[in-house]
C-alpha cells in the first residue's frame, strides 16, 4: 500500500472549492484538480484494499511477525506450561485459530476506512500532510476504532465458533486448571482477538505511512512525489 497515505488526502480534498483552495496555496507543487481528485481517489481505494488483503489472505497474520496474535498475557503461563508437559501442538492449534480469526475479520473494515476520509476536513488534510509520520495513522484510528470493533467482533466471533474454538479453548483451560497450584482463568477470547486485530490494521497502515513520507522511492508516480515534496 505504497500509496496509502496520499490516498487519504483524496478524500478529504472532495469539493471543488477545496481543491482549488489546496492547488491555489502550492501551486510550486504543479498538482492540479484532476490530478489530485481523479488519481488520488483512485490510488486510496486501491491501496486500502490492497493492504487489507493481504492481511485476510491465510497466514496474513500468522505470518506476519509484526501483527501474529500470540496468547493474551494472562494465558502466556498456560501456554509454557502446555509446552513443558508435552503440549505443544495444542497451544500451536489455540495460536493458529486466534489468527485465522482475525484473517477472516479484517476486510470488513475497508468500508470503514474509506467513510473515515471522506469525512475529513480541509483541516484534517492539512494537518495530516504537514504532520508527524504518524498522523494519517492517528486520524484513522480516532475516527475508525470503535466501528472497526463493532464489524470485526461479530465476524470473530463466528470464525471461533465455527471451528469449535470454545471446546479447544475449554479443553486447554481446563487442562491448565486442573493442574495443581494454579488460579483457574476464563478468558474473553473474542475481545482479545478483536483487539490484537485491530492493532495488527494499524500497525501495517503506520508502516506504509512512514515508507512514503520518509521514502522517496516509494512515491512510485510523478503525482506522489509532487505532493509529498510539500512535506520533506
Amino acid at each position: 500500500m505504497k500509496q496509502f497515505f496520499v490516498l487519504v488526502m483524496v478524500f478529504a480534498l472532495s469539493s471543488c472549492a477545496e481543491l482549488q483552495e489546496i492547488a491555489s496555496q502550492y501551486p510550486q507543487a504543479g498538482v492540479t484538480e484532476g490530478e489530485i481528485a481523479g488519481g488520488l481517489k483512485q490510488a486510496l481505494h486501491n491501496g486500502v484494499e490492497k493492504e487489507v488483503q493481504k492481511l485476510a489472505q491465510e497466514g496474513g497474520f500468522s505470518a506476519n511477525q509484526l501483527v501474529r496474535i500470540g496468547l493474551p498475557d494472562q494465558l502466556q503461563k498456560v501456554d509454557q506450561t502446555l509446552r513443558d508437559i508435552g503440549l505443544g501442538n495444542l497451544a500451536d492449534r489455540g495460536i493458529d485459530i486466534l489468527n485465522k480469526a482475525a484473517e477472516d475479520a479484517v476486510s470488513e473494515g475497508i468500508p470503514i476506512f474509506v467513510d473515515a476520509i471522506q469525512e475529513m476536513t480541509i483541516t484534517d488534510a492539512r494537518s495530516i500532510l504537514l504532520g508527524s509520520q504518524d498522523a494519517a495513522t492517528s486520524y484513522l484510528r480516532d475516527k475508525t476504532s470503535e466501528k472497526l470493533y463493532a464489524r470485526f467482533n461479530p465476524v470473530i466471533v463466528s470464525s471461533l465458533d465455527q471451528v469449535g474454538a470454545n471446546d479447544l479453548w475449554s479443553t486447554i483451560i481446563n487442562r491448565y486448571n486442573d493442574l495443581p497450584f494454579t488460579t483457574p482463568m476464563n478468558p474473553d477470547l473474542s475481545d482479545y482477538v478483536t483487539r490484537e486485530a485491530l492493532e495488527g490494521v494499524y500497525t501495517m497502515i503506520a508502516i506504509e505511512e512512514e515508507e512514503i513520507r520518509s521514502n522517496v522511492q516509494a512515491r512510485t508516480s510523478n503525482l506522489l512525489r509532487r505532493v509529498f515534496a510539500l512535506q520533506d
